[in-house]
């Protein structure tokens, strides 16, 4: 009996671009679908709940951000995204929005076959989210990926929560930098501090009672940031 194969959505208006990805991500052991709109790869999402999905941004129907802002309301796997838009403005707003790695077109073949590798290895090993933290007045339920304070619901954007929840899972530990960006962001992006340090400070705007004087995610100087008890 054959294994199954992990099944890659690409959604992108372009032919040639599933031309070009279809065989080689049938030759790299992956089962390829196609989408070429915004809306048909939402519901392809929602149909077929993908592996990994790679989301161009500039789709015929919809802006591919908003794309996957309706797609991280449901979907949890990778999302990489593809695109010939190269200003860092798009890419940080893209992570922001729950993208797990960004590849401008042109691209090679083997780059993106890798940054997929990656993605798919982080949903493997990130760990299963049970239980409810509290601390002070915020709770943080890691079964319903919700938070709350006295009962409010706070709304966090994807990476925003991603990040609470991995320091919610061991209170009063330092996460390191590195650890933080390879758990959210990939491997790729181990070194990319300024990622952690944008999401970190609109978690503290959201939580915080004084931001500029943080007492629930604390920073660890040079090092990281861990979750008060």
């Amino acid at each position: 009996m054959s294994a199954v194969r992990a099944q890659i959505l690409v959604i992108d208006d372009e032919p040639q671009i599933h031309r070009f990805l279809s065989p080689a991500l049938d030759a790299a052991g992956y089962e390829p679908r196609r989408a070429d709109s915004g809306q048909e790869g939402l519901r392809a999402i929602a149909l077929w709940s993908p592996d990994a999905v790679v989301l161009d941004l500039g789709l015929p129907d919809m802006d591919g951000k908003e794309v996957l802002r309706r797609a991280r309301e449901f979907y949890a796997g990778p999302i990489i995204i593809l695109s010939a838009r190269d200003r860092e403005a798009e890419k940080i707003a893209a992570l922001d929005l729950g993208a797990n790695d960004y590849v401008e077109k042109p691209f090679g073949v083997g780059e993106l076959l890798a940054r997929l590798r990656a993605g798919l290895r982080q949903g493997a090993l990130r760990p299963a989210a049970t239980g409810e933290v509290v601390v002070g007045d915020i709770s943080i339920d890691l079964d319903k990926r919700s938070v709350t304070r006295g009962g409010e619901r706070i709304k966090l954007r994807p990476k925003e929560y991603e990040v609470l929840a991995a320091l919610a899972r061991s209170p009063g530990k330092v996460l390191t930098h590195k650890e933080l960006l390879t758990t959210i962001w990939g491997s790729v992006h181990a070194s990319d501090v300024q990622y952690l340090r944008v999401v970190v400070g609109q978690l503290r705007h959201k939580l915080e009672a004084d931001p500029a004087d943080p007492v629930l995610v604390v920073t660890e100087p040079s090092v990281g940031y861990r979750l008060a008890e």
